[in-house]
């Protein structure tokens, strides 16, 4: 999916994710970095290394808007994808250098690390579930 190597695309999907229950605000038990991105690792995964910025990562994810709209997945086009971290909207870049291989986490990415109220891009704070199958 080129489209990932500038900023995470609008697909139009023909099989939708139910949200997660904690779709319209981070939870209590989220940590929240200094940049306001709050994340939680929903299954550890077995890698000990962790992606850098210029690193190409192989992943699976979900993108939903708070309300629960589901905007985006690899996983509905049973497809992972591969990009480098460093061209992605800075919430990815920032929260994938989080996860270890096979680490899965749900990223809360406010507006000002998602696409900063481009037209034709999903506004306000951004809901992923994404899983971090390799680091190439």
């Amino acid at each position: 999916m080129a489209a990932v190597g500038v900023a995470l695309t609008v697909f139009g999907c023909s099989e939708s994710i139910p949200p997660p229950s904690d779709v319209a605000a981070p939870p209590q038990d989220a940590t929240v970095t200094a940049s306001k991105l709050a994340y939680k690792i929903l299954k550890k995964g077995d890698g000990t290394e962790h992606p850098k910025p210029s690193s190409r990562v192989r992943v699976h994810y979900t993108g939903w808007t708070t309300d629960g709209k589901m905007f985006d997945s690899s996983v509905a086009r049973g497809e992972p994808i591969e990009f480098p971290l460093n061209g992605v909207i800075a919430g990815w870049t920032e929260g994938v250098q989080l996860l270890v291989v096979n680490d899965k986490a749900r990223f809360w990415i406010p507006e000002e690390l998602a696409y900063q109220g481009k037209p034709d891009r999903p506004a306000g704070m951004l809901v992923f579930d994404v899983e971090l199958l390799g680091i190439q």
